[in-house]
């Protein structure tokens, strides 16, 4: 379940209004941008992306970047875009920076459905003039590339049909390649990249059954390079993308210096989703509720911001 607090009703035009009295004088009113696109879906933010664009002439985000900044100005600017070039520009920025973070691109890749996984690729190649496949071969090579193309160019059958004779199969060839360590990932890369999460799900649950442990944990002791941590991140996103969201939100709350980002990515990409679900598994896990730890661990606007997607009033 999303977590987003929404008012029953609202006016786009009113609210473009609103937003450019926020913009008005010495530095804007952060507190009332907050409120109103803090509180606002993807719908009605972008009825009021197009009426504060009629009525002023302007683009609505390029207003934002140039009045808010920092963490603040970098997660508003995401939750602003639609779901679909949202997912993009994550996924350039994880394939182009300097710190290239292709868990990301797994992460993108396993937890999208088939359907949302094609808009991304549209919307990749609207905004960069380039395949989202283009950039993952350009900036990557081997078994790293094989997987990362096979993950993002993937549009799997999404019934509730299961083999189970071929989760066995699989679930030895999985065991075989992870046993050697340097194993045979080109079968590995070949069953993560083509089978359905239903089929997955049965070969994951078959492993377990055989071998007293989960294939994700067994590969924990693995995880050495990029190719294998992209392994482990599809096969958690895969297996329980929530159980995989809240260890993304733990590890960026408990750093040394909160990594905004990781705790961006999440609240903005799920708050309309099942972000309340992964508060639940949040709690569960570390028996303190995410919006404490968020409030202990940043502040100022960018504080009041995430609290909000997080459903909590000031």
């Amino acid at each position: 379940m999303a977590t987003l607090v929404v008012p029953n009703q609202t006016s786009p035009v009113q609210d473009a209004e609103a937003l450019r009295q926020a913009f008005k004088g010495w530095g804007a009113d952060n507190k009332a941008i907050i409120a109103i696109l803090g509180h606002r879906n993807v719908h009605q933010r972008q009825e009021i992306r197009k009426a504060y664009e009629e009525l002023y002439q302007e683009d609505l985000i390029k207003r934002l970047e140039s009045e808010i900044s920092g963490d603040f100005e970098r997660a508003m600017y995401r939750w602003m875009l639609e779901p679909a070039e949202r997912n993009a520009v994550l996924l350039n920025v994880a394939i182009r920076n300097g710190n290239k973070d292709y868990i990301v691109v797994a992460e993108i890749a396993c937890v999208l459905s088939a359907e949302e996984l094609l808009a991304v690729r549209r919307a990749y190649h609207n905004r960069y003039k380039r395949s989202l496949e283009e950039d993952v071969a350009a900036y990557t090579t081997g078994h790293l590339r094989q997987i990362l193309i096979g993950l993002v160019s993937a549009f799997r059958y999404e019934g509730d049909e299961i083999n189970a004779k071929l989760a066995q199969t699989e679930a030895n060839i999985l065991h075989e390649a992870v046993k050697q360590k340097k194993g045979n990932y080109e079968e590995v890369i070949r069953i993560l990249t083509t089978r359905s999460k239903t089929q997955l799900l049965a070969t994951f649950n078959r492993y377990r059954d055989e071998h007293g442990i989960s294939i994700s944990k067994k590969l924990l002791d693995q995880t050495s390079d990029d190719f294998q941590k992209v392994l482990h991140t599809a096969i958690r996103c895969i297996n329980d993308h929530k159980k995989y969201y809240e260890k993304v939100l733990r590890n960026a709350l408990k750093k040394f210096g909160t990594d905004e980002d990781g705790l961006s990515r999440v609240v903005v990409t799920r708050a309309e989703k099942d972000l309340k679900d992964i508060k639940e598994v949040y709690y569960k896990r570390n028996s303190v509720h995410l919006e404490d730890e968020v409030s202990k661990e940043t502040s100022g606007d960018y504080k009041r911001f995430i609290l909000a997607l997080l459903g909590k009033h000031d």
